[in-house]
Protein backbone atom coordinates (compact mmCIF):
# COMPACT_ATOMS: atom_id res chain seq x y z
CA UNK A 1 0.00 0.00 0.00
CA UNK A 2 1.03 3.60 -0.71
CA UNK A 3 1.36 3.96 3.16
CA UNK A 4 3.32 1.35 3.82
CA UNK A 5 5.83 2.44 1.23
CA UNK A 6 5.79 5.96 2.83
CA UNK A 7 6.61 4.88 6.44
CA UNK A 8 9.58 2.23 4.78
CA UNK A 9 11.15 5.74 2.64
CA UNK A 10 10.45 7.89 5.86
CA UNK A 11 12.37 5.16 8.24
CA UNK A 12 14.98 4.78 6.26
CA UNK A 13 15.48 8.50 5.80
CA UNK A 14 16.32 8.67 9.57
CA UNK A 15 19.71 9.95 8.79
CA UNK A 16 18.41 12.91 6.16
CA UNK A 17 16.16 15.16 5.86
CA UNK A 18 13.25 14.80 3.94
CA UNK A 19 12.09 17.56 1.45
CA UNK A 20 9.64 15.46 -0.72
CA UNK A 21 7.65 12.33 -1.51
CA UNK A 22 6.69 12.15 -4.70
CA UNK A 23 4.37 9.24 -6.45
CA UNK A 24 5.97 8.09 -9.22
CA UNK A 25 5.03 4.24 -9.80
CA UNK A 26 3.11 4.28 -12.76
CA UNK A 27 6.26 5.61 -14.67
CA UNK A 28 9.33 3.65 -15.80
CA UNK A 29 12.45 4.60 -14.08
CA UNK A 30 14.38 5.44 -17.35
CA UNK A 31 11.92 7.39 -18.42
CA UNK A 32 12.04 9.66 -14.99
CA UNK A 33 14.57 12.76 -14.80
CA UNK A 34 15.57 14.59 -11.90
CA UNK A 35 17.17 17.89 -11.48
CA UNK A 36 18.55 20.82 -9.12
CA UNK A 37 19.36 23.95 -10.83
CA UNK A 38 18.43 27.53 -9.35
CA UNK A 39 17.29 26.29 -5.87
CA UNK A 40 14.71 24.07 -7.01
CA UNK A 41 14.43 20.50 -7.43
CA UNK A 42 12.17 19.63 -10.40
CA UNK A 43 11.23 16.05 -11.43
CA UNK A 44 9.99 14.87 -14.77
CA UNK A 45 8.29 11.46 -15.73
CA UNK A 46 6.79 10.45 -19.16
CA UNK A 47 4.59 7.43 -20.31
CA UNK A 48 3.52 7.20 -24.15
CA UNK A 49 2.16 3.58 -24.70
CA UNK A 50 0.35 1.94 -27.88
CA UNK A 51 -2.76 -0.07 -27.81
CA UNK A 52 -3.81 -2.31 -30.84
CA UNK A 53 -7.76 -2.11 -31.02
CA UNK A 54 -9.87 -3.90 -33.56
CA UNK A 55 -10.23 -0.03 -34.84
CA UNK A 56 -6.50 0.40 -34.89
CA UNK A 57 -3.60 1.78 -33.03
CA UNK A 58 -4.44 3.98 -30.10
CA UNK A 59 -1.98 5.83 -28.18
CA UNK A 60 -1.79 6.90 -24.48
CA UNK A 61 0.78 9.69 -23.66
CA UNK A 62 1.14 10.90 -19.95
CA UNK A 63 3.37 13.43 -18.25
CA UNK A 64 4.22 14.77 -14.99
CA UNK A 65 6.22 17.49 -13.76
CA UNK A 66 6.79 18.82 -10.29
CA UNK A 67 9.48 21.46 -8.98
CA UNK A 68 9.85 21.90 -5.32
CA UNK A 69 11.73 25.10 -3.44
CA UNK A 70 15.05 23.82 -1.56
CA UNK A 71 14.40 25.36 1.81
CA UNK A 72 17.07 28.17 2.74
CA UNK A 73 20.36 26.94 3.70
CA UNK A 74 20.20 23.68 1.79
CA UNK A 75 23.04 24.17 -1.02
CA UNK A 76 22.00 22.17 -4.61
CA UNK A 77 24.71 20.28 -4.40
CA UNK A 78 23.53 18.57 -1.03
CA UNK A 79 20.27 17.25 -2.42
CA UNK A 80 20.04 13.46 -2.99
CA UNK A 81 17.15 11.01 -4.59
CA UNK A 82 16.27 7.49 -4.80
CA UNK A 83 13.46 6.25 -7.14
Amino acid sequence: SIQSRLNRMLNSSHDHKLLALVDVKDFDPKKITVSVKGGKVKVLAECEEEHTTPRGKEYSYKKFTKEISLPPGVREEQVTYSL
